[in-house]
């Protein structure tokens, strides 16, 4: 019995590690020139980007233009080939660890193995009525996918609506997010199969269950962790994301539909998606970053005879 929970702990600790070094050292973000950066605020096609290609070893194109979301055929060609790519990164970033992403790993490891051991316990500490039952299921629904895509698809219908880069920014990313969340989630469910809380034999891992780890925690986590890196200027959005992500992880548990460690692994994979998904794909379009531009100005006045030069620092506003 002990090397069985021994085995499952190692699986855990496998899972986890699928998203947590999906920004490491391998894959650094794009380090766009200035030359890229004047085409992308000009409105360019992605073809002319492409002439100005990354290294191979950063292959992604990070910007989207607004052609690239208004109109629908190359706005889902984009979809498609970032999932793949997300996809790739994701299930082979358990062979990139190293010293500088190991945390990443560690600290949900711990927890989740901390947390199959007391699942139980932590289940039989809540009342388990029959009306927890059911306001756990009906608050959980915040973070089904059903609730979650028309949010993101508003967004990005007011983008654009309003000509808004945020916007349109959010509800691509969102879907996105989304996206990769569904089939991760989908996968690992396939792979450890764990019964559920309210069946037979609750908590056993390869039972035929659906249980670990928690779609609707990974789905609300993954657009709680967008939200907070699009708006990281504006705290009160992060906090509030994070709040109703973390309520709808608890009313899950609520619900007895999930243990505490499936809504921990779930939440902890869904906050590494929707934190790579930002920052391998965010739109310089829609993040102006504050800066410094040196300007060098002529002076000249012929009637005191006084010539030079002044260099002129010009403060460009971000979001």
């Amino acid at each position: 019995m002990k090397s069985l929970r021994s085995l499952q702990i190692l699986l855990m600790a496998a899972t986890l590690s699928t998203a947590a070094s999906a920004s490491d050292d391998l894959f650094p973000p794009a380090q766009h020139s200035v030359a890229e950066t004047h085409t992308a605020e000009a409105g360019a096609s992605s073809d002319d980007s492409r002439s100005q290609a990354p290294s191979d070893l950063d292959r992604r194109d990070r910007i989207y233009y607004p052609g690239d979301t208004e109109r629908p055929k190359p706005l889902f060609r984009k979809l498609f080939l970032n999932v793949v790519l997300d996809q790739k990164e994701i299930f082979t970033s358990p062979f990139h660890v190293n010293r500088h992403n190991a945390l990443d790993w560690m600290v949900p490891m711990a927890v989740t193995g901390a947390l199959i051991a007391s699942d139980t316990h932590i289940a039989d500490s809540f009342q388990n009525s029959r009306g927890q039952v059911r306001w756990g299921g009906r608050v959980s629904d915040i973070g089904a996918s059903y609730t979650l895509i028309p949010i993101v698809a508003g967004s990005y219908v007011y983008g654009a609506w309003r000509d808004n880069p945020k916007g349109r920014e959010i509800g691509v990313l969102g879907t996105e997010s989304l996206l990769d969340s569904l089939i991760v989630v989908g996968v690992l469910k396939e792979v450890f199969r764990r019964n559920r809380p309210d069946e037979k034999n609750p908590g056993d891992f390869w039972g035929g269950g659906t249980s670990f780890p928690s779609g609707h925690a990974m789905q609300v986590w993954s657009i709680a962790s967008l939200l907070d890196h699009e708006f990281k200027h504006n705290k009160i959005v992060g906090i509030t994301a994070y709040s109703l992500a973390g309520i709808v992880s608890a009313a899950r548990i609520a619900a007895e539909k999930h243990f505490a460690s499936d809504v921990v692994a779930g939440g902890t994979i869904g906050w590494f998606i929707g934190r790579y998904v930002y920052d391998t794909h965010m739109s310089h379009l829609a993040h102006k970053h504050a800066s410094l531009i040196p300007m060098i100005v002529p002076q000249a006045d012929p009637l005191q005879r006084r010539y030079g030069v002044s260099l002129l620092f010009n403060t460009a506003a971000g979001n």
